[in-house]
C-alpha cells in the first residue's frame, strides 16, 4: 500500500470509526446547520440537538447489541 493510501485510509478510520452512522448523522447535521444558517433562524442549536440525538441512538443500539 502507497503512502497516500495509508494515508486517505487512517482519515477514513478516524472520521468514520466503528460507527459509520453517527459519522453519516454528523455530515447531516453540518449541512442542516449551513441550511438553517442561510435562514432568519439562528443556527446555534442544531447541532447541540444533533449531538445528543446521535449519542442517545448510539447507546440505544449498543445496548441493545450486548444484550445478544
Amino acid at each position: 500500500m502507497t503512502s497516500v493510501g495509508r494515508v486517505l485510509r487512517g482519515v477514513w478510520d478516524f472520521v468514520v470509526g466503528d460507527d459509520w452512522l453517527v459519522a453519516l448523522g454528523v455530515a447531516v447535521a453540518i449541512a442542516a446547520t449551513a441550511l438553517v444558517a442561510t435562514s432568519t433562524v439562528p443556527a446555534w442549536w442544531v447541532l447541540p440537538v444533533a449531538v445528543v440525538g446521535l449519542l442517545a441512538d448510539s447507546l440505544r443500539r449498543a445496548a441493545r447489541g450486548s444484550r445478544r
